[in-house]
């Protein structure tokens, strides 16, 4: 597994198009509402743009894209709705796996799927399991994920690995038992619907993320509509703690040699 610094701790690198993509993908059942349509078909219409957000972030160069899918939180909404939401995501386990894989992409899922039972737990474990060694863009999917049950069962992985340490953790230690642990903090985070909230996703990993909010409904969120996000993030200075002087100066320095071991 590969190790990632911490943006609190270093300064990452900084590049046009952004390393890693989180997204929360909200407003499906009110883009449905506005078409007198049921909530359902807001939901499907939304596993479509998916697909195409995913294709053109590959293109694009981004490295991440991560999807928040069902929160933990998510299980408070009508018992059909969340049923409706299981079989999607059994149906798009089934029928997307062989073609993120044909397309070199890996897929990651991370929550807690016990709830949802085993058949979504096994679909995800043979989808993981077939793309794991390819060498493309990987697309984490968020589900019954919650930042704090992140942070929570972080600690206890902590604690049962090293008790003897008696809490005497680092950040980075911390970090290395999150959920993503995998994946660097994203640059940007994408969130529509026009809410202006994280709702409990990545609360570790978007302390020093762009955030960018948009009243676009997902179901209509396209890969235009992903390059105006794009867009808006390199307008950004990401100065990291530094003040605008330090970031130009640091942006003129040649580049550090590495130095032989």
């Amino acid at each position: 597994m590969p190790s990632f610094s911490s943006s609190t701790r270093d300064i990452p690198q900084v590049k046009a198009v952004p390393r890693h993509i989180a997204i929360i993908m909200d407003g499906n059942g009110r883009w449905a509402k506005q078409r007198m349509l049921p909530r359902a078909a807001g939901h499907k219409r939304g596993v479509e743009i998916v697909r195409e957000v995913v294709k053109a972030c590959a293109a694009r160069g981004v490295e991440y894209l991560t999807l928040f899918a069902f929160s933990s939180e998510n299980w408070r909404r009508p018992a059909e709705e969340v049923s409706l939401l299981k079989q999607l995501f059994i149906l798009a386990l089934e029928r997307e796996a062989e073609k993120l894989h044909r397309n070199g992409i890996i897929l990651r899922v991370v929550g807690n799927l016990a709830p949802f039972g085993n058949k979504i737990t096994e679909l995800v474990a043979r989808a993981e399991q077939l793309t794991r060694d390819n060498k493309g863009m990987t697309l984490t999917i968020a589900a019954n994920y919650g930042g704090r049950w992140d942070l929570l069962q972080a600690m206890q992985c902590l604690i049962e690995s090293q008790p003897q340490r008696h809490g005497a953790f680092t950040e980075e230690q911390l970090a290395s038992c999150l959920a993503m642990a995998y994946a660097p903090e994203p640059d940007l985070f994408i969130r529509t619907g026009g809410e202006q909230r994280i709702s409990n996703f990545l609360l570790w990993q978007l302390a020093y993320s762009e955030f960018y909010f948009t009243d676009t409904l997902w179901p209509d969120f396209d890969a235009a509509a992903l390059d105006q996000a794009i867009s808006s993030y390199q307008r950004r200075e990401r100065r990291f703690g530094r003040t605008s002087e330090q970031v130009e100066v640091a942006a003129k320095a040649p580049p550090k040699k590495r130095e032989l071991a």
